[in-house]
């Protein structure tokens, strides 16, 4: 029995390009299932079979299901194939291996956004464009499995995969197209399942020892996690996907676009059941772009030069709004690479992409996962790998990001998830938060998706018992109920405006808060590039924090930290291979005085050997003096894709008071020339009173409001609700101040009786002046804190700096309850002290 084996490596670092490649020795996955170069048969790692589906329809009769040789679900007839639509739910019986499946799917209406378009470039250069596209691609589940999956395209036959919870099966039209369009004999392969006997299972998977070497990724403490687990992986995301089809890709086609662009929107239904069974993350396309007539650019048998030019092309060319954007190339790469993507690029005009080979959909499937996922932060920690704690559950098939795997992985390892969570909880992703509309197909109650006729829409019945089922039946609000689903509606209830829905994930990010009127959480935003972050020793780009300690955590482990300032200057002004500013050919460039902390990157407590890459020429490792004390200055050129060094301090990093590196100088801050927001100048930030994000919009504090949050807030929106969310910032204050309140008020009148009427008039005048100290409007800036009161929420919060402290809370309950006393309105009605009070979003 022959072994079907394949390789695949990793090499990858945030921003820097990871390639996918196989041993020469081994057999391409392309090849695994085509059998173009092993010519396999039913005998080797996989069965395959013939079979001729049937759909199943419900007899008019008893209300049961009988069967029907027509697999076709198109429900409209049309000349134009691109307005034929397909019927929403359909079942499918198929004969293999001794069993009976039958596959229950619906329309995938997540795979296509309302604003997709196909574009393809005709052989005269023109460019033609049309909206929508044939939808018939469907996931669903095997009947009486729960722990089952489907995908499958019916445009011609079915084609796509099926997993039952121990095997996957592959399914594809094995003949000719009958007028209808169907394929009645399809084939069926089948793999191993994911307890293979232990004589069979094959050398190349092996069994790693137990090891108690130290985790190199970061360990997040059990309360962040637990925040974490809350607002991130509870949380769907949405990898917004453009998907351009080459050449080559179009001639495999049989120079049809429309046969090109159905092939690429299988792989991505098939791509896509994977992310979202696993990853909570749907990918959803928004664009299609096919060349009919000639590359736009040369496709090099190097994936990485050829993602090089492909982001060029990105740039220069391609319009339409996405978080990333793969090329489907008909090439082959040569024989050591399969494809390649930027890691951690998503969201990046220039980093968010890959370029992927050709090969059978379900094959293309897997390598789009693979590309895809190392654009959201997804790598191989090669000794968690190597300690053997990064296993998936399936032995025969291994993990979708492994260094060696076997026919068709199918899991993310929890490593990778992990490593995604991590992702995200740096600032990465900040895109993935933007739920996309669907494509315009008729409205259907149990979609998910709220549509004219609607007012509500859980989704299926399974998803409604998770969330919305008793607010929303068949897609009408029940008595009483405002909402049914959403970050933004707890019991059937909108949360009160100013709830926070998003936390911050880091000194970068922003809250997003209930806009009181949605039960969905806005847009994700991040603090626009520049903002100083971690006590002002990093800056913040692409919403992360960019500082020397985190890159040492990143390439040497978690013990690893930034060396000393003294080793910056004692080594990188040598101009030497263990310090430098770059390298000019064969000669390495001194630092000049000011630009030492943007060369050569140097650590303390390093490990032996980098997490990722290669590294080249040996460890950096000198013990310096200084002051009687003995400095570890240690580094090391750590190679990634041949030319890529990881050794230096990156593009970003602060190097000093309003200064950041920049290609190994430490230049002012100013010289950037960041975008602004409205309402900035030399001096404040959106008019002093709120954050710029990323979208180049003010993000208001408190009390504030207009674009450049020059504009009080009407004291009317100050509306406090009784069921505000735990998640809101706790405002406790408030509730003493209206109780101390009252009782000042109680102790006034009882006070006014005893002294009489001259002793009133003389407490009325002390009254008054309280009155006028503290109930009237204090001006912006204005306020003077006396001795004994409490902190202004704007005493010591800079503009800019957003922050979920304990200390912030107190400040900001302070500024509700001087609110509060400006009013001078002491409602009989107060809400349990144990409940938490939110008011807008506090940044």
């Amino acid at each position: 029995m022959m072994t079907v084996r394949w390789g695949i490596s990793f090499l990858c670092v945030y921003g820097a390009m990871c390639i996918v490649h196989s041993d020469n020795s081994n057999l391409h996955i392309g090849d695994a299932l085509s059998g173009e170069k092993a010519g396999e048969d039913a005998g080797g790692a996989f069965g395959k079979e013939n079979t001729v589906p049937v759909r199943l329809i419900y007899s008019m009769d008893n209300g049961s299901q009988i069967t029907n040789d027509v697999l076709s679900t198109r429900i409209t007839a049309s000349p134009d194939p691109q307005q034929m639509t397909h019927v929403a739910h359909a079942s499918f019986q198929l004969d293999a291996f001794g069993e009976t499946f039958i596959l229950d799917v619906e329309l995938n209406h997540d795979l296509l956004s309302s604003k997709y378009v196909e574009r393809h470039i005709t052989r005269d250069g023109r460019s033609t464009l049309t909206q929508g596209g044939e939808h018939c691609y469907y996931q669903g589940k095997v009947r009486g499995i729960p722990a089952s999956y489907v995908a499958l395209s019916t445009c011609h036959g079915l084609h796509g995969l099926f997993f039952d919870g121990n095997h996957t099966y592959i399914i594809e039209p094995g003949g000719a197209d009958d007028k209808a369009g169907d394929m009645h004999v399809h084939m069926i392969y089948k793999s191993m399942g994911s307890e293979p006997p232990a004589d069979k299972l094959p050398v190349a998977v092996p069994e790693m020892p137990a090891s108690s070497a130290p985790r190199t990724v970061l360990r997040r403490r059990k309360r962040q996690v637990s925040r974490l687990s809350r607002r991130v992986e509870d949380e769907t995301k949405y990898i917004e996907l453009m998907v351009i089809n080459d050449h080559l890709m179009y001639k495999k086609h049989r120079l049809s676009v429309g046969q090109t662009n159905n092939y690429a929107k299988s792989v991505v239904n098939m791509a896509d059941i994977i992310f979202k069974e696993q990853l909570k993350t749907r990918i959803v396309l928004v664009a299609m772009e096919t060349w009919a007539a000639e590359n736009r650019f040369n496709i090099n048998d190097d994936p990485l030069v050829t993602l090089r030019e492909f982001m060029k092309y990105r740039r220069d060319f391609i319009k339409e709004k996405c978080d990333s954007v793969h090329l489907f190339s008909g090439s082959r790469f040569h024989s050591s690479r399969g494809g390649a993507s930027y890691l951690g690029g998503v969201c990046s005009l220039t980093k968010g992409g890959g370029v992927n080979e050709y090969g059978k959909a379900d094959e293309m499937a897997i390598t789009l996962a693979q590309s895809l996922g190392q654009n959201i932060g997804i790598f191989s920690d090669k000794k968690r790998i190597m300690s053997g704690e990064c296993k998936c559950d399936n032995k025969w098939s291994g993990c979708i990001m492994d260094d060696v795997g076997f026919y068709l992985p199918k899991r993310f390892s929890d490593c990778n998830i992990e490593e995604y969570h991590n992702f995200l909880n740096s600032g990465g992703g900040a895109c993935l938060f933007n739920k996309p509309s669907k494509l315009l197909d008729p409205p259907e109650c149990g979609n998910g998706f709220v549509e004219p006729g609607e007012e509500c829409d859980c989704g299926s019945p399974a998803e409604c018992q998770k969330e919305g089922e008793n607010c929303c039946k068949k897609c009408t609000l029940t008595q009483g109920s405002k909402c049914s689903d959403g970050l933004c509606c707890k019991n059937c209830q909108l949360e009160f405006m100013g709830v926070i829905c998003r936390d911050a994930v880091n000194d970068c990010d922003i809250p997003e808060i209930c806009t009181g009127n949605s039960s969905q959480c806005p847009p994700n935003v991040h603090k626009m590039d520049g903002y100083t972050c971690e006590k002002d020793q990093g800056r913040c780009f692409n919403g992360k924090c960019k500082t020397r300690d985190r890159q040492c955590k990143y390439i040497w482990g978690e013990k690893a930290t930034s060396a000393d300032k003294f080793c910056y200057e004692k080594l990188n002004i040598e101009g030497t291979e263990k310090g430098n500013c770059g390298r000019d050919k064969d000669t390495w460039i001194q630092c000049n005085k000011q630009d030492v902390q943007c060369g050569y990157l140097l650590c303390s407590n390093i490990a032996p050997t980098p997490r990722l890459g290669e590294l080249q020429g040996g460890l950096t490792s000198f013990s310096v003096a200084q002051h009687s004390a003995s400095l570890d200055c240690s580094g090391g050129h750590v190679i990634i894709d041949g030319d890529t060094d990881l050794g230096y301090v990156e593009d970003g990093t602060a190097c000093a008071t309003d200064r950041i590196c920049f290609e190994h100088r430490c230049l002012p801050v100013q010289e950037f020339n960041f975008s602004t927001c409205p309402g900035t100048n030399d001096r404040t930030i959106c008019s002093g009173h709120g954050v710029c994000s990323n979208e180049l919009k003010c993000v208001c504090y408190l009390g504030w409001t207009g674009d450049d949050c020059n504009a009080t807030l009407p004291l009317s929106s100050l509306v406090v609700g009784p069921t505000a969310s735990a998640s809101g910032v706790i405002s406790t204050n408030i509730i003493i101040g209206v109780i101390a309140g009252t009782v000042l008020v109680l102790a006034l009148v009882m006070g006014i009786t005893a002294w009489g009427y001259k002793n009133y008039r003389q407490r009325r005048y002390e009254e008054s002046e309280v009155h006028r100290r503290f109930c009237r409007q204090t001006p912006p800036g204005d306020y003077v804190k006396k001795a004994g009161d409490a902190d202004s929420f704007y005493s010591d919060m800079p503009p800019g700096v957003s922050s979920n402290s304990a200390s912030s809370s107190k400040k900001r309950s302070a500024c509700l309850s001087h609110l509060q006393i400006y009013t001078c309105s002491f409602t009989p009605s107060v809400p349990s002290i144990s409940q938490n009070i939110s008011l807008f979003g506090f940044r």
